[in-house]
């Protein structure tokens, strides 16, 4: 299926991927290059993700700005709590406090949500460049890499190399529990509802991914969910959170 604005940007960010393969044959080739431009890719978008952070709090805050939004959604929990009791079975008052709330300690209930769907497209132009079997009319040179002499364009079901993907499929298992981990934990600080039914299962859709996907897209997806959780670590440092 063709998508002018997307293929157009494929059609820019491939042949500097692909020429990142070319470089790194050596120590890999096209899959030294996915993991290499998914977190060059991820590094470049770090602003996006601190963005939302800064607008919650004034500079002079002590607080350090990537982590300033959600550790005062924190500390705002108890009291949040107290508001959802007190006002239960009044909806109205109970959004009119909230909205108080959050405006006088200068905090939004939606922060992160804007930097997150505007690193959409630049996922979106990756991923499919590590999916796509041709582009712009020419055979996918990344997909015809190996690792481990393995072709990335090889497919879980009728690839031929089925122990190909044991490793990432552990991977991102790892990944999804350490994520549905974090969100159980976040729901404790907060005092929020822990997700259940298939909201806690999200964290594991990547997995299930894996039988759809090539095994370049999945080397993509180790990469960027691996980033997510160390990023997640590090910024969050030391939040009720864990």
């Amino acid at each position: 299926m063709s998508i002018p604005l997307l293929d157009g940007a494929v059609a820019v960010a491939y042949p500097f991927i692909a020429h990142a393969a070319s470089a790194l044959t050596p120590i890999g080739g096209a899959a030294a290059a996915i993991v290499l431009c998914t977190a060059a890719l991820r590094l470049l978008l770090l602003p996006l993700s601190l963005a939302a952070q800064l607008a919650e709090r004034p500079p002079a805050s002590v607080r350090p700005p990537a982590v300033r939004g959600e550790r005062t959604r924190a500390a705002l929990a108890p009291r949040v709590a107290e508001l959802r009791q007190r006002y239960a079975k009044d909806p109205d008052r109970l959004a009119t406090e909230l909205t108080a709330l959050y405006r006088t300690e200068r905090v939004s209930p939606l922060a992160g949500c804007l930097p997150v769907l505007l690193q959409a497209p630049f996922f979106m132009v990756v991923y499919r460049i590590f999916t796509a079997p041709s582009l712009a009319g020419r055979p996918n040179a990344l997909l015809a890499g190996h690792v481990f002499g393995v072709p990335l364009g090889t497919h879980l079901f009728g690839g031929g190399y089925p122990l190909a993907f044991l490793p990432v499929t552990a991977a991102l298992l790892v990944l999804g529990w350490v994520a549905a981990r974090r969100a159980r934990r976040v729901s404790a600080a907060t005092h929020a509802a822990p997700p259940t039914g298939v909201v806690a299962l999200l964290p594991y859709l990547s997995v299930l991914s894996v039988a759809a996907v090539p095994l370049a897209a999945a080397l993509y997806l180790v990469t960027t969910l691996a980033w997510t959780a160390v990023e997640n670590a590090v910024l969050r440092r030391g939040l009720p959170a864990g």
